[in-house]
């Protein structure tokens, strides 16, 4: 099983991700919104602005503070300094 990090000390499931998407739209600020009510919205920023939404395939909706191009890069086994981790 491949874990993903997604900031201060969160990981994901590589298999169970389904999409890395900005929070910026209509629609995912929608999908985050009903996430958090039927409560499954796992928040991961710590506090920190949301720079990404990632949908699991179990229905779970998680925000990190990461960009989504970052979370693409350590997905694809780069390795990218944490800027927005200082």
């Amino acid at each position: 099983m491949k874990l993903i990090h997604i900031g201060f000390g969160s990981l994901v499931s590589a298999h169970r991700l389904v999409a890395v998407v900005s929070p910026d739209s209509a629609p995912i600020k929608r999908m985050t919104q009903e996430a958090r009510e039927r409560g499954v919205l796992i928040d991961a920023t710590y506090g920190r602005r949301t720079q990404a939404v990632l949908v699991m395939d179990n229905d779970h909706v998680v925000l990190s503070a990461l960009s989504p191009e970052t979370i693409a890069g350590r997905l694809e086994g780069e390795e990218r300094p944490e800027e927005e981790e200082e």
